[in-house]
Formats: structure tokens, C-alpha cells, sequence
């Protein structure tokens, strides 16, 4: 695997990188995976001095903010390279939902709020998770929600139910999203972003969520979270009241250039399983299971879908970049179902390739068949990408297309 839009500084970094997943990483991934994640962090922290070394420690970082200054294009290839491995984006400080907040704090938080929950996260002394999913709400929908934040005097007092809390065990502060104007007639100005720390009393992790029988526990988990009068300062209020959704679109379009480049990392990381099994694997005398015509389609249909999911992530991330977020909306949305659909695909087709192996833990497929499936659900379904992508067209055609 190569930088495919490579500058000369993104080349020599790419390959410091790609060296150390290789040395470090690779050979120890299935062992990390069977162990509980509190033991498995301690030996990761550990890893963390080299990773900083190869110059791509918060590599979606400007340099004005300690990064490395890199472009989003550059950025997404080494997201790419860093998802190769479930390990790869924690180990340089890029892992979600870390990353989203750290952005969300440089642009609209506070010098206290900074100097609390910002600096920490840079250095990766702390974790963080962002709270917005309701078990008792459509996630597709995400103006309806019931976690309230009242406003009482210098406080905010902070009610509700949240669930997928990614990363919420052992996390220093949650930033949740809460409605503060239930008054307020435009339904994407009710809600706003607030910090709270998971000490504060109220704040519940009820349980993490289990995920096709696996709950997991520290970064790999996702939180079921109860509110119960959860009292913050209002000082902890991240941007402006009813700003919340404005932040969560802002924070969303760099998101899933970070979500899609890993996708596409784990879709390598599958295909190479995938292409080894095929090679290596005997299945009577003096026949590999790669002269079967029906798995060299699996080989070359993917390899072309890989390829053009790449360049499609590549070009938004290039419109992003010259244009904005905004004029790059559509491509956006394109990018998130597209590219979930190839990973589940590549995936599907490795463990079929491995036949029984392929649905055992003995190799990282049934890890990635169970936590990636998820990748067509959260930060929006599909379905709603496509209807999205479809009205915008449609009315270029002169068809106004009522939501329904």
C-alpha cells in the first residue's frame, strides 16, 4: 500500500508509519483483541512515544494547533493507513470520537474550557465521548430527542437518556447534546453542546452496550448513559445556546473523510487477508482456492470497488479543501453510503473466502464483520444519505420531493 497524492513530506511519513504498524502492530493485534482493553491501553500508552516519533501524533492537526500541518487530502491518506489496524488511529491520538471533539473544542471552545478539556486530550493524558444517540428516538431523525439542559442560575442541570456513547467507559468528559430552548420554533436551534464531566454526580453509565454478544469496555465500547440532574457550570456550554446542531454539521463533513479513509483501510486490511487465503489454501491435490473462478471475481470485483471508493473520498476530501464543507455536501453524503457498502462487502466476502476460519476470532475478520456493520447506520443511515442525495437531484430536474 502506497500514498496515492503524495507531497514528498506526506511520502516520508507514510512510510515511517506503514514501518511501525508493521513492527509494533501487526503481530500483536489478534493477542490485544482476546485481552480486556484496560490491560491492552497500558501496552498501547507504551507504543504511543514511537508512534509520536514517525511525525503523525493529532495528524489531522494544523501546525498552528501542534499537528503536523497537514492537508485533509493528506490527512485521509494516513487515516487510510492508520485503519489497517483496529489499534492504528488510538495509538496516534486520531482515534474517533476524540478527534471530532478535539476539533469541536479548537473552533468554539473557551480559554478555561481549553485549558480543562482541550490540552489534556492533545496529549493523550484523557479520553473523551460525545453523547447524542436516544434509545427512545429515531437516530435518522435527530432533531426529536429528550435530553433536556435547564438553565439555572450559573448551572445547567442535565436530563435524559443517551445510548452508543462511543467510548464513554473511562472517558474524562462527555459533550452532550441537549435540548436548552424547547420554545424555539426553528427545531434546529432547540438543542446545544455541553460539557460534562463523567465524575459529576448523575452521570451514569448504566451499562456498555453489547454488539452482536460482545460489549467490549474502555475506547472499544459504546455507552448507555443516564443524565439524572447532572448539574455543570454554564461556563461549560461549548459555542452558543442552540448552536448544537450547527456544531454537529461542522463537525460531521471532516468526519467522515476520517470515518471513510479507515473504512477503506479496513477494506485493504480484508482484501489482503482475503487475497492470502486464496493463494495459500489448498482445497484438493495441487488446487489453490484462487483458481476457482467464482473467488477471483470476489478478488476483482473488490479490488475495483477499494479502488473506487479511494478516489471518491480522495476527490471529496480535495472539494472540502478548495471549496468548503458546504459546497461539498453532496459528496459528502455519497461518500458515507458508498463507502460503507464496500466495506461490508470486501469484508463479507473475505470471511467467505476463509470459510469456517472466517467466522472464528482466530483472525480479524469476525472483529470487523461485528463492529463495522454499524459503519450503514450511525452518523445516518443509508437510507437517508440516498433520499438526501436523490431529492438534490431530482430538483435540479424541476421534481420537488416532499419528505416522506
Amino acid at each position: 500500500m502506497i500514498a496515492h497524492f503524495a507531497t514528498e513530506r506526506l511520502q516520508e511519513v507514510y512510510a515511517r508509519v506503514k514501518a511501525f504498524l508493521e513492527a509494533e502492530v501487526y503481530p500483536n493485534e489478534l493477542r490485544w483483541l482476546h485481552m480486556p482493553f484496560r490491560e491492552v491501553e497500558s501496552e498501547l500508552r507504551l507504543l504511543r512515544t514511537k508512534a509520536a516519533a514517525t511525525g503523525a501524533w493529532n495528524a489531522y492537526l494544523s501546525a498552528h494547533h501542534g499537528g503536523p500541518g497537514f492537508s485533509l487530502v493528506e490527512v485521509a491518506q494516513l487515516g487510510e493507513l492508520m485503519g489497517t489496524s483496529p489499534f492504528g488511529h488510538f495509538l496516534f491520538n486520531c482515534q474517533a470520537p476524540d478527534a471530532g471533539n478535539i476539533e469541536l473544542l479548537l473552533q468554539h471552545g473557551t480559554p478555561a474550557q481549553k485549558a480543562q478539556f482541550l490540552e489534556p486530550l492533545l496529549k493523550g493524558d484523557t479520553r473523551s465521548c460525545f453523547s447524542m444517540t436516544e434509545p427512545e428516538y429515531a437516530g435518522s431523525n435527530p432533531v426529536k430527542m429528550g435530553t433536556t439542559a435547564v438553565r439555572e442560575g450559573d448551572y445547567y442541570v442535565i436530563d435524559g437518556h443517551k445510548w452508543f456513547t462511543s467510548s464513554a467507559d473511562g472517558a474524562a468528559f462527555a459533550i452532550v447534546m441537549a435540548i436548552t430552548n424547547p420554545g424555539e420554533t426553528n427545531p434546529y436551534r432547540r438543542a446545544s453542546m455541553i460539557l460534562a464531566p463523567t465524575d459529576t454526580p448523575g452521570f451514569q453509565l448504566v451499562r456498555n452496550i453489547p454488539v452482536m454478544g460482545h460489549a467490549g469496555e474502555g475506547w472499544h465500547s459504546h455507552g448507555e448513559i443516564r443524565y439524572e440532574k447532572v448539574r455543570v457550570p454554564a461556563g461549560y456550554l461549548l459555542g452558543a445556546e442552540g448552536d448544537g446542531f450547527r456544531l454537529a454539521q461542522e463537525r460531521l463533513g471532516p468526519g467522515r473523510i476520517h470515518h471513510c479513509m479507515r473504512w477503506i483501510g479496513v477494506s485493504e486490511r480484508a482484501f489482503d487477508l482475503m487475497c492470502r487465503r486464496a493463494a495459500g489454501r489448498e482445497i484438493s491435490d495441487g488446487v489453490m482456492l484462487g483458481e476457482k473462478q467464482m473467488v477471483q471475481d470476489f478478488i476483482a470485483e473488490n479490488r475495483a470497488a477499494i479502488n473506487a471508493a479511494r478516489l471518491m473520498v480522495l476527490h471529496t476530501a480535495m472539494h472540502i479543501q478548495e471549496k468548503g464543507q458546504k459546497s461539498a455536501s453532496l459528496d459528502i453524503s455519497t461518500i458515507k453510503f458508498f463507502v460503507a457498502n464496500v466495506l461490508q462487502r470486501v469484508i463479507d466476502c473475505a470471511v467467505q473466502v476463509h470459510g469456517a476460519l472466517g467466522v472464528t476470532d482466530d483472525t480479524l475478520l469476525a472483529y470487523y464483520y461485528r463492529e463495522e456493520r454499524g459503519a450503514r447506520i450511525y452518523d445516518g443511515p443509508d437510507e437517508a444519505h440516498k433520499a438526501s442525495l436523490a431529492r438534490h437531484i431530482l430538483k435540479s430536474y424541476g421534481l420537488e420531493v416532499k419528505n416522506n
